[in-house]
Formats: C-alpha cells, structure tokens, sequence
C-alpha cells in the first residue's frame, strides 16, 4: 500500500510540473503574440492557463480511453487518426465556450482588445495539439512494454507446454506399454514390429522436434498423426475406428502442435475400447475448425498420464483463441480454432 501511494505521488508530482511548465510556456508564447506586459496581472494570466492545460489534459485523457476501448489503431488507423481530430475540435469548442460565458456573461469583462474566436481556437488547438500526442506516445510506449512482457509471458508457458508434452509423451506408462507391444510384435509379427519400431521412433522424433517450432500446419499434424495412430492399432488392434474428413482445402492452415494427438490420447484415455465397443474417432477439416469426436464409453480406471485439455486450451487462449468443448450423452466433441488461416 505504501508503495502504491509513493508512485501514485511521484505521477502527480511529474503531472503537475509538467503542465506547469507548459502553461507557461504557453503564457508566454501568448504575450508575445499579443504583445502584453509580462508582469501585468502575471499571476492571473498563469493560473487561467494553468486551468486550461489541466482540464485539456483531463479531457484528453478521457478521449484516449474512450477510443482505446471502442476504436483503437489496430482497427482503423485512419479512422482513429479522425476521430482523435474530431475529438481535440469538440474540446476546444466546449472549452471556448465555458470561458467565454464565464469571462463575457459571469465577469462581464468587455470584449474590446481581445482576440477574436478564430484566433482563441487556433491557439487553443496549437495547445491541445501537443497534449493529445504525449498522451498517444505514453499510451504506445506502455503498449509496448505490455507486449513485450506478454511475449515473454507466452514463450515461458509454451516452453512449459512443450516440456509437459515431453514428459507426458516419454512417460514410464506410455513407454511401458509400446515396449510391451513390441516384444510380442518380434516373436508372432517381425515385420510389423519393424514397422511399430518405425513409428514409435517417427512420433518421438516428431515430439522433440517441437522446440523449435510453436505451431504446425494442419497437414504435419496429421502427417505426425498417422505413426501414433499405428500405434495405437498394434496396441488396441480392431477396438477402434478412426477418420478423417475434409470439407475444405485448409492444410496449410496452423494449429499447436500435437493438438490432435493429445485430443485422441484423451480419448482413449477416458473411453473403453474393445472389439464389441467400438471407441470411435472422427476428425473434421473445417472452415474454422479441425473438429476432434468420440463417443462417449467411460473406463472405470483412467490413469492420471496426459497432460489433457486444460492445457490445449491454455495455449490457444496464449493466441486469443478460444477452444470450444461439447459434452453430449453420446458424443464428446472438441473444436479447434485455426491460428492462422
């Protein structure tokens, strides 16, 4: 709490003589324009532009985090670049307008001698001009930083994925069985464990190749897919179908990597698979969405190996992309979106 209202101070402090300075600054741009007395009525003069600077700051500020909300750049730059004209005008008109009711209507100070309503609003947008750009430029540099720290932010959960992915990959369990799979394939099927060997080492070698690349194509994923799919068929056999469907021309587009592996692994993870009850995978190529289904056959013991869905979920939510789940009597469905299109 005392640290908080330390920087809370400091920022007031540098608001404060920041707007000082340019006030004066700006008083005295002014009486050398019109020609006035620097010391006739110089405390006055200094405190009404001391009023305006603050309350141009105020409003502002205000202006910028209305359009951050509603229209930032990364909208429309040139819309933004208007609306941040249209809103320093209407500023200054409202603005003008208070102090000419409060100088001609309230202190019913004459007219005479001072400067026109054009000069007033030119000088109020030379003024107001400069504001709005340091409020920009702080706005930007504080965005910035913010991406900066979220980059990092984001390299340190996918080098936590990718090290959990690992793990789960090259667990005891998971190697337990393909090696126990492989020593009966040697006696009873030499050449399908040739073939087993083969696409146990293409999915490991697929696995640890992922720390140099956070996302794949549609295609490579698949591609990866079929060796863990043919493992899965020496160590299940007949116990399960799986396909795969495109309704579009979408391969090429990205997703994170091991997606669909992970996604199936749960599946049969969670599910019974036997010959008379068929666990049955369907993958989708989308528009939008690689669509991953099974229906639904809960096994009485699941294991505690996977690293699950949570985790797929919070790397899309790294992308702002958001993973959509449907739990049904019959059908679990998972729907991926595209990283990039």
């Amino acid at each position: 709490m005392v640290q908080i209202r330390k920087i809370g101070a400091k920022k007031l402090l540098i608001f404060f003589f920041s707007t000082l300075i340019y006030a004066l600054c700006q008083m005295l741009f002014s009486i050398v324009l019109m020609k006035e007395d620097l010391w006739s009525n110089f405390h006055i003069q200094l405190l009404s532009h001391y009023m305006v600077i603050v309350i141009m700051c105020i409003a502002d500020y205000l202006l910028l985090r209305f359009l951050n909300s509603y229209l930032p750049y990364s909208k429309n730059i040139l819309y933004r670049i208007m609306a941040d004209i249209t809103g320093l005008i209407v500023i200054c008109l409202i603005i003008l307008w208070i102090f000419n009711y409060l100088i001609y209507d309230v202190l019913l100070i004459s007219e005479d001698g001072l400067p026109s309503f054009v000069v007033k609003f030119a000088f109020a947008m030379t003024n107001n001009i400069p504001i709005l750009l340091a409020f920009e430029l702080i706005y930007y540099f504080q965005s910035e930083q913010k991406a900066i720290a979220d980059s990092e932010i984001a390299k340190r959960q996918v080098l936590l994925f990718q090290h959990e992915t690992l793990r789960a990959q090259i667990n005891p369990h998971f190697l337990f069985n393909s090696l126990n799979v492989l020593s009966s394939l040697i006696y009873l099927n030499p050449e399908n464990a040739n073939k087993f060997t083969k696409a146990l080492s293409k999915t490991y070698r697929y696995v640890l190749s992922l720390t140099r690349q956070p996302v794949v194509s549609v295609i490579e994923e698949l591609d990866a897919l079929q060796s863990y799919i043919f493992l899965m068929r020496m160590r299940f056999e007949n116990s399960f179908t799986f396909t795969v469907n495109k309704t579009c021309d979408c391969e090429q587009n990205v997703i994170i990597p091991l997606t669909l592996q992970l996604l199936i692994e749960n599946a049969f993870k969670h599910n019974i698979a036997t010959e008379d009850s068929l666990l049955e995978i369907k993958i989708t190529i989308g528009s939008k969405y690689i669509t991953v289904e099974n229906n639904i056959q809960p096994s009485i013991d699941i294991g505690n190996g996977g690293i699950g869905l949570k985790y797929i979920t919070k790397q899309y939510q790294l992308y702002d992309k958001e993973v959509i789940v449907e739990h049904t009597e019959r059908l679990f469905v998972v729907r991926i979106p595209y990283i990039q299109p």
